[in-house]
């Protein structure tokens, strides 16, 4: 199970485009809305979640979050005792944990990216604390994911996809979307 978190002031492309993804993946994802059960993103795009985040559950079938960024999404995500719960649960199993834009800064507000390499939104790179920045769009770091912002939405959304069905089932999912690759 992949839960992509949601809360009003999201940006829609950093979290829609990885559950696309991860779908076709082939993996279960829910959409969790953290400020209600239908969730506006930052331009306008209002979407119905699977769950709220008072049902959801952590325990074994657990493979991911995720945490798109936007604004005052971020912010709303961080704000939420669910979001922080989720990510102590997942920090302290080693479960995967993908971040976006500007919603990498509630992981280095917690301290778990220190000594990593990391990436977020322009700007943001003093919240990510005692991170490596890293130059690229999106960057790995043991069971840590984290991208630049809404261009990088796609790579994200294949990188997440790469942990559960491999660099070869990734490629060819990319392939299935004319993404081009290097």
């Amino acid at each position: 199970m992949i839960y992509v978190f949601l809360a009003n002031g999201f940006e829609e492309s950093e979290a829609l485009v990885p559950v696309d993804l991860l779908r076709r993946a082939g993996k279960e994802v829910r959409l969790v809305g953290v400020t209600g059960s239908t969730v506006t993103g930052s331009h306008g795009i209002t979407v119905q979640t699977d769950l709220t985040a008072g049902e959801i559950i952590l325990g074994n079938d657990l493979e991911m979050i995720v945490l798109p960024g936007g604004m005052p999404g971020t912010l709303n995500l961080e704000k939420s005792e669910a979001v922080q719960t989720a990510v102590d649960y997942c920090a302290e199993r080693g479960i995967y944990i993908g971040a976006i834009c500007a919603a990498p800064s509630i992981l280095g507000h917690k301290g778990l990216l220190a000594g990593k390499e990391a990436i977020a939104y322009p700007g943001f790179e003093e919240q990510l604390k005692d991170a490596v920045i890293s130059t690229h769009s999106v960057v790995q770091s043991g069971n840590i994911i984290t991208a630049q912002g809404a261009g990088a939405a796609i790579e994200f959304g294949l990188q997440l996809a790469e942990q559960f069905v491999g660099a070869e089932k990734a490629k060819a999912l990319a392939d299935a979307i004319c993404y081009p690759t290097h």
